[in-house]
């Protein structure tokens, strides 16, 4: 189980935030391993590996669930996201995209099982 913190500073996007925390949360390990200490082969690391991510963000119904999958080279991805995160006063850029003067930011729980 890992976490990650992703913030989207201009933009206010939800799903950037998402990727960055998951990003964020997956790079502090390998699973690159797995065929070898589990003895899987390449086609046996999609069946056996079970990724659950959750990211907490202030509006999770704006949440692009399949980029967030995109975070994750291996196994069988599953996000939910949910009502959380921080949204707080930020700077305001037009030419950065910036919608209002916030910054959005997420926090990402990833768990991997192996079955």
């Amino acid at each position: 189980m890992e976490f990650g913190l992703g913030l989207d500073f201009h933009g206010q996007d939800v799903t950037k935030a998402a990727v960055k925390a998951s990003k964020d949360a997956i790079s502090r390990s390998c699973l690159i391993g797995l065929n070898e200490v589990c003895g899987f082969s390449q086609e046996d690391v999609d069946d056996n590996v079970l990724i659950d991510v959750t990211v907490a963000v202030s509006r999770p119904e704006e949440v692009d669930e399949e980029e967030v999958r995109k975070c994750f080279p291996v196994g069988k991805v599953t996000v939910h996201a949910v009502k959380g995160g921080l949204k707080t006063d930020g700077l305001y850029f037009t030419r950065f995209e910036d919608k209002d003067d916030s910054i959005e930011a997420c926090l990402a729980c990833v768990k991997v099982e192996i079955k």
